[in-house]
């Protein structure tokens, strides 16, 4: 029974642990070479292409993300959730000296198919 018990660990030990979906994130830099996510601060967007520039959907409302935030590259990983767009960033209280508002992108990632539609080259 001891010897049973023991197989069974050892077994159940040997099996890949699942990979949490947030390490899809682990390798997202910004242009500085820091990191854009710290395990609670990326996830799934949706986004558009508006005559203004990208916006992504956060929390039920669109926000305007900043050219120089944004990478147009396939994201490993990504399951499509929100048709390739993720976004890293934080929200914080209203902070009128803040011009993004209430949302700070450090991030956002889109598509490589959304570069050409915008007329941006990759990142």
């Amino acid at each position: 029974m001891l010897l049973r018990a023991a197989l069974v660990s050892a077994a159940l030990i040997s099996l890949p642990l699942p990979t949490p979906a947030h390490d899809i994130y682990s390798q997202i830099r910004d242009g500085r070479g820091a990191s854009c996510c710290d395990d609670r601060d990326c996830r799934p967007a949706f986004y558009r292409l508006t005559t203004r520039g990208v916006q992504m959907y956060m929390d039920q409302q669109w926000i305007d993300v900043p050219n120089d935030r944004i990478q147009y590259r396939a994201l490993p990983g990504d399951r499509g959730e929100a048709g390739g767009g993720q976004w890293c960033g934080s929200a914080n209280e209203l902070d009128l000296s803040n011009p993004e508002g209430v949302y700070v992108t450090r991030c956002a990632i889109l598509p490589p198919q959304a570069a050409s539609a915008q007329g941006t080259s990759s990142f």
